[in-house]
């Protein structure tokens, strides 16, 4: 059955080091006052996209492991819960399996005033469905030739469309899928499709690429997130999101440093080394 999960975090205090990154910078006393001036950042948005109606969709992608539910929990931490809403669906039912592909997700599209942020999406059918031999070669390709022209729809109805992928190579991956299987307070985020990331590494790699090329559009381009470090790549992401939104007392200073974990993706950036062959 799929389902909605809205996981508006309680307030913790300054966080142990994320799973095997014993390399977590920035210390946790300046990491803790950054993510503090960017959730304050992000209460500001959420006003201004209430005040004006305006729709916000943001999709995180990314390797097992890479980040997305910290990420997620970090910018909903502080956010008003009827406006916020995390989508993570689970496997589709008999009945979703044979409707149209997008169907299931077009429900938990935003409304006007709301804030959705999908943990994993419709990319499913880009990434884990054809490694892992759950949709046929057509599905894939009928997938890849629509999703462009799906989102396009999404942004010209006036949707804010974001979508990010968190990349990180193979050896953080082993380390961080091994902290999980040690702590038993992640057993929840183990599963069987984690347990075979690292032999299809090259799978999903060769699924990524050809995704980016195909999906990546002027409409709704794809941006990726180098989140070897969990803290930082957190903070650059708010801070590349926030920089593209529109808002009343926006702290330009604040959002203005660029320190290259975030980037538009492009084939030289691939040429280059700077996403996780």
């Amino acid at each position: 059955m799929a389902r909605t999960r809205s996981r508006l975090a309680q307030e913790i205090p300054a966080e142990a080091p994320d799973e095997g990154d014993a390399r977590a910078v920035p210390p946790a006393g300046s990491y803790a006052k950054a993510l503090r001036a960017l959730q304050i950042e992000l209460v500001k948005y959420q006003k201004h996209l209430i005040a004006h109606d305006e729709r916000l969709l943001l999709i995180l992608e990314g390797r097992d492991a890479a980040g997305k539910d910290g990420t997620i929990k970090r910018i909903v931490e502080h956010l008003s819960p009827r406006e916020t809403r995390v989508v993570a669906l689970g496997k589709p039912s008999d009945r979703e399996s044979g409707a149209w592909y997008f169907q299931r997700y077009v429900p938990h599209l935003p409304s006007a005033q709301e804030f959705v942020l999908f943990n994993r999406s419709w990319y499913n059918r880009a990434g884990v469905e054809p490694v892992m031999g759950f949709c046929d070669a057509a599905q894939y390709q009928e997938f890849l030739d629509t999703v462009p022209v799906f989102e396009q729809m999404l942004v010209r109805s006036g949707i804010r469309l974001f979508k990010y992928y968190l990349d990180i190579d193979r050896d953080e991956q082993r380390r961080r899928l091994e902290s999980r299987r040690r702590d038993p307070l992640k057993q929840w985020k183990l599963s069987p499709i984690d347990a075979q990331a690292q032999a299809h590494w090259k799978d999903y790699s060769r699924a990524r690429d050809t995704m980016f090329a195909r999906t990546h559009t002027l409409h709704a381009p794809w941006y990726v997130v180098r989140a070897q470090d969990k803290r930082a790549a957190r903070l650059d992401l708010m801070r590349h999101l926030l920089g593209h939104l529109e808002y009343h007392g926006k702290d330009h200073a604040l959002l203005g440093a660029d320190s290259g974990l975030v980037f538009a993706y492009s084939e030289e950036a691939v040429r280059a080394g700077r996403i996780a062959a």
